[in-house]
């Protein structure tokens, strides 16, 4: 039997593929396939910041994810926001999230893993404050979702699609379902061994395409519309940790009637896996 001497790499590569759920990657404000290890645990504090006019909002998120199997992962998403519109501002804790992700789909070759995973997401009515609506929307929520995920020593690129099924608040009000498509590419400019800092380039095209609000069954003229954003980012990791930032930044706007266009969106999460 022929021995392969495996160099620098080499053994990279194995250990990237032996320990994928440390090293492995997702996009910053898209969705991936990366599921956890049997038993793992990752915690995930992250914040947001969105700023629309003169309006501007900071949520504090944690989550948490559980692999229940190597191919199937499920967590919680615990946010707290803080929001400022009209001149007033309103904190406090936001809806609660319950997700689960089944990767159904994975082949590896030579320096090359491919996957595909599902995904469940149900927002719940639960924030604390119901005389703040802008923390929570008071609707039950569903998204559902699919990504790939093509991931090599060097390159990287995901492609995702979600739908958000909303729900109605007790006012009558329900926000229009929306559509989410993500394309991303990520770049690893200097392959790294498993115990070196390794950092990956990122960028995102994210388009949300979003049916018009209604009330009581009659539709709302001034919501819904279409929205493109160019994200770039980054991903750096060491060993079981990982920081992961980027900033949208709208290219194509068709928003239905008069309403605010956005300025950007900033995201930062930190991740650490047990």
């Amino acid at each position: 039997m022929n021995k392969m001497k495996l160099h620098g790499g080499g053994w990279g590569l194995v250990l990237m593929l032996a320990t994928g759920p440390v090293l492995a990657h997702d996009p910053v404000f898209g969705i991936g396939p990366h599921v956890l290890f049997k038993g793992g645990v990752e915690i995930a504090p992250e914040v947001r910041t969105r700023k629309k006019g003169g309006d501007r909002d900071t949520e504090l998120g944690l989550e948490l994810t559980y692999g229940i199997t190597g191919d199937w992962a499920a967590g919680v998403e615990l946010p707290y926001a803080r929001v400022s519109a009209g001149g007033e501002s309103s904190s406090g804790v936001g809806d609660a999230s319950l997700f689960t992700k089944y990767r159904f789909w994975r082949k590896d070759s030579l320096g090359l893993q491919r996957s595909a995973t599902i995904l469940l997401k149900v927002k719940t009515d639960t924030a604390a404050n119901k005389d703040a609506p802008a923390l929570g929307t008071g609707t039950t929520d569903a998204i559902m979702g699919l990504a790939y995920g093509y991931e090599s020593r060097k390159w990287y690129h995901w492609a995702g699609a979600r739908y958000r099924k909303n729900g109605t608040n007790a006012a009558g009000l329900r926000r229009g379902d929306k559509i989410l498509l993500d394309l991303v590419t990520g770049i690893r400019l200097k392959p790294t061994g498993y115990l070196e800092p390794d950092t990956v380039w990122l960028l995102e095209l994210n388009g949300e395409f979003g049916q018009r609000a209604e009330r009581n069954g009659f539709e709302l003229a001034n919501t819904g519309g279409t929205q493109i954003f160019l994200s770039p980012g980054i991903f750096w990791t060491q060993r079981n940790f990982a920081i992961k930032a980027g900033v949208q930044i709208p290219i194509y706007q068709d928003l239905n009637g008069d309403q605010e266009e956005p300025d950007y969106r900033v995201k930062l999460i930190f991740e650490w896996h047990l």
